[in-house]
């Protein structure tokens, strides 16, 4: 009950301030298309720029920022001419319809062991969203199935970190943690890493969806 009356106790800006980021990356999960991923990534700076429950420096929050414009720019390129046309839409449903029912239990599985904590109503808004933005980032990319547009699911999992890591923080007396900024440039990496994967398939397998893996040849 704790946890539920420390999200019904907020008022109206500051539950749209904590709840803009998670929403915009579930539309973005439900929904196709590059410019709607464009937009959900200019939503998503704009909510890290608010979120004052990361906990981190000013320059960390500002870098932030700066890799959800990036995430902006990268999944929000147009698709290049000369790519293979998209797959049909069959195997996108096939693909959601084992993914959506596997991401929501692993996103209820992670809110109930938030859930069974003792938190203090901040850090239990802070521990509660962290491991939602963690499920949508998976959901994300069970569902989607293009490479270049799953850095929107890497910024989610990456913020979900950053905020599981501050609750840990406050509680770690000894302050042997991470430090602040560690899930930062861990983000930051696996956003290279999957820019690069997204440019190379483009160029040598025709497509950047991960689905047409199958129809490659050597």
């Amino acid at each position: 009950m704790h946890l539920l009356e420390a999200w019904t106790t907020l008022g109206p800006f500051h539950l749209a301030r904590l709840l803009a980021l998670p929403s915009a990356i579930l539309v973005a999960t439900l929904l196709p298309g590059r410019v709607l991923a464009r937009g959900t990534a200019m939503v998503c700076a704009l909510a890290v720029g608010l979120l004052d429950e990361l906990a981190v420096p000013w320059w960390a929050r500002g870098a932030w920022v700066a890799l959800w414009l990036l995430i902006a720019w990268q999944a929000g390129r147009p698709e290049r001419p000369d790519l293979l046309p998209r797959p049909p839409r069959r195997r996108g449903f096939e693909a959601g319809a084992v993914a959506l029912p596997l991401g929501i239990a692993l996103l209820a599985l992670m809110l109930a062991a938030v859930w069974r904590q003792s938190f203090e109503p901040d850090d239990a808004r802070r521990a509660s969203l962290g491991a939602m933005l963690l499920g949508l980032g998976l959901l994300h990319l069970m569902m989607r199935r293009h490479v270049r547009r799953a850095s929107l699911a890497i910024g989610g999992l990456g913020v979900g970190l950053e905020l599981l890591t501050a609750s840990g923080r406050a509680a770690d007396v000894a302050h042997e943690g991470a430090p602040a900024g560690a899930a930062l440039l861990a983000t930051a990496l696996a956003f290279l890493i999957v820019t690069r994967i997204a440019e190379g398939r483009e160029r040598y397998a025709g497509s950047a969806f991960v689905s047409d893996a199958h129809e490659l040849q050597d």
